[in-house]
């Protein structure tokens, strides 16, 4: 028994051994290694942004990032005030250390640990960034005397071109734990940082690139011995837009001087092509440096750019906005009426500058008497009394007849262009005017909606879309700025796929026609914009349009079709407070034109007088 019972024993502690050494000697002999070696992230820089030509407009830098576990020291913020709040006791001497390895007061540490903190509240707080070579090599080499404290390599955007195109950026910071979960953004560890917004967010996919891992081997004391083999990050793929820089930087400055430069005031703009749907140039005003998103975004800075008082410059007004469209409306009423058979294009109506509906006036601006006028010569002249009766019409034809065309052109609905936060916009209609007034929806609503006043809301954008439909057919494009991918080395190896595009049966013979109105309202004599215009080397279409808002001074818009009668391109301008549209948006989008057909020597600023509503 005493035989059995030993062998029984010694049989026991063989399978153990058999199995520690044998079965399981992988794993053991894993952790011992870890033991003795230690990884480090290496992040891969981001792939860069080009122009439609080459040209460089986001790019990255290289900068030294200092950071401490707030984890392990117990760091948090407080609930009532955002204070800064350390658990541990044990921290102090450390952040002491720290302020004289960085030469900066403990104070700004602790502001920008807070800072971090309010920003990405699950990693590890930001103690300093750009931080000199020699601090690096000082907190390195005492590694002991700040446990828990990471320096590292990290890559910040980069903008060659300053504040040009800084609405469509958007920036880039270190993935959230919700954002992880989601399953949106694929292949990405904590620690990566990934587009937050804007196009960086839109094509991450590609931008992001794969973080490497540097192996270091340690001894007991956590000192570095050696550096092991590792894994080298790859840089992310470049983006390669639709934008031209040079359409882009005329935009911007044609906008900018279009509103005065007063900074409460705003303006954008969009250069499209009607065809595809490529976006040449997009931008508003009151601008921003995007450079400010790089690293910790101070709260105050934050305030700043997105102050009222400052005239909101993050919000990009070119896709994000919401204004009245005044004239510019009165093609998509064209349209709609022609359409629906309420009108043909050689009816002529008698505009005497005035007449009494409801018991009130309806005027012309300036209640300037036009004759007679049929569709083309209403356009010409921007005629309102012609278009508030095309409003009656409408209104008495029912089935919000203004409203579903206005649709079908890409008004009342989000454009899908890649880029966040794109407003839908409306059309004046009974559940708006309920909603705002408390009143039922009247034909004098439909009156004002057919000149694109009352509750009637567009952003540039959408009346780009709006007017590239007349001008290539009757289609409807999906507007975009992502043209194709490079590798880091600037070979092509992927075209981006171009949006589909959305049929609107449109008449070509009432296209033609409103095209011919609009290019007299451009270059013929009585033309709205006739002032603008009349010497550009080019046949253009456009239209003005002043939009009456309360309280303040006139909202100033041109949409134009070039070159005429078969447009490639579209541009849509509009200023706020800018005053009659011949005044401020068409002069800029003379500007833009210019740029855009290479018309040398046409880039003059040419404001107009005309009066339209």
């Amino acid at each position: 028994m005493l035989g059995v019972a030993a062998l029984a024993f010694f049989a026991i502690v063989f399978f153990r051994l058999w199995f520690l050494q044998v079965l399981s000697g992988d794993q053991y002999l894993a952790e011992a290694n870890q033991n003795r070696t230690r990884d480090i992230r290496v992040e891969a820089p981001r792939g860069q942004i080009f122009d439609r030509n080459g040209d460089l407009l986001v790019d990255n830098r290289s900068s030294w990032q200092v950071r401490v576990d707030q984890r392990e020291w117990g760091i948090g913020l407080t609930k009532e005030r955002q204070l800064l709040r350390f658990n541990n006791p044990a921290f102090e001497p450390v952040l002491a250390r720290l302020s004289k390895a960085l030469d900066e007061p403990e104070s700004r540490l602790k502001e920008k640990m807070r800072d971090s903190l309010l920003q990405e509240p699950f990693a590890n707080a930001v103690v300093a960034e750009d931080v000199k070579y020699a601090s690096v090599v000082k907190i390195s080499e005492n590694s002991e005397d700040y446990p828990d404290v990471d320096v590292s390599q990290t890559f910040e955007r980069g903008y060659p071109r300053d504040k040009l195109a800084a609405h469509l950026f958007g920036y880039v910071r270190e993935i959230s734990e919700k954002q992880l979960k989601s399953g949106d953004f694929e292949g990405a560890r904590q620690g990566d940082r990934v587009g937050q917004d804007g196009l960086e967010a839109e094509y991450d996919r590609y931008l992001r690139g794969r973080s490497g891992v540097q192996r270091i081997e340690v001894d007991v004391t956590d000192r570095s011995r050696r550096e092991l083999p590792g894994r080298a990050p790859k840089t992310g793929d470049s983006l390669r837009l639709t934008i031209d820089r040079s359409v882009q930087r005329v935009g911007e400055a044609a906008i900018a001087r279009g509103s005065s430069g007063i900074p409460t005031h705003g303006s954008a703009f969009v250069a499209m092509d009607v065809n595809t749907g490529e976006i040449h140039g997009l931008g508003s005003y009151p601008n921003f440096d995007p450079s400010v998103f790089t690293g910790v975004l101070k709260p105050s800075e934050y305030k700043r750019i997105s102050s009222k008082a400052n005239g909101t410059p993050i919000v990009n007004r070119a896709v994000a906005s919401g204004y009245a469209p005044g004239s510019t409306f009165k093609p998509i009423t064209s349209i709609a009426t022609l359409s629906a058979g309420l009108v043909t294009p050689n009816e002529v109506i008698a505009d005497n500058g005035v007449f009494e509906f409801g018991g009130r006036e309806w005027i012309n601006a300036g209640k300037v008497p036009n004759g007679p006028v049929n569709l083309v010569s209403a356009m010409r002249v921007s005629s309102d009394i012609y278009y508030y009766i095309m409003g009656m019409r409408a209104y008495r034809k029912g089935d919000q007849l203004l409203q579903k065309w206005a649709s079908r052109l890409g008004i009342g609905r989000s454009p899908a262009i890649d880029l966040p936060y794109s407003a839908p916009g409306q059309v004046s209609n009974p559940k708006a005017i309920k909603s705002i007034e408390k009143r039922d929806y009247n034909i004098g609503d439909n009156m004002n909606a057919a000149v694109g006043q009352g509750a009637t809301l567009v952003s540039p954008l959408q009346m780009a879309l709006a007017y590239a439909a007349i001008g290539n057919g009757g289609y409807v494009v999906t507007p975009h700025l992502g043209k194709r991918i490079d590798n880091a080395r600037g070979q092509a190896i992927q075209d981006i796929e171009q949006p589909a595009r959305r049929r609107v049966s449109v008449s070509p013979v009432y296209a033609k026609q409103i095209l011919q109105g609009l290019h007299e309202a451009a270059q013929a004599p009585g033309g709205t914009s006739y002032d603008v215009f009349s010497d550009f080397p080019v046949k253009i279409a456009g239209k003005t349009g002043t939009a009456e808002v309360f309280g303040k001074e006139d909202q100033s818009w041109y949409v134009a079709l070039a070159p005429y009668p078969n447009p490639r391109y579209v541009v849509a301008v509009t200023v706020e407070q800018g005053g009659f549209g011949a005044e401020a948006a068409a002069p800029a989008a003379r500007q833009i034109l210019a740029k855009l057909l290479r018309v040398e020597g046409s880039d003059v600023w040419k404001p107009g007088k005309s009066q339209d509503q």
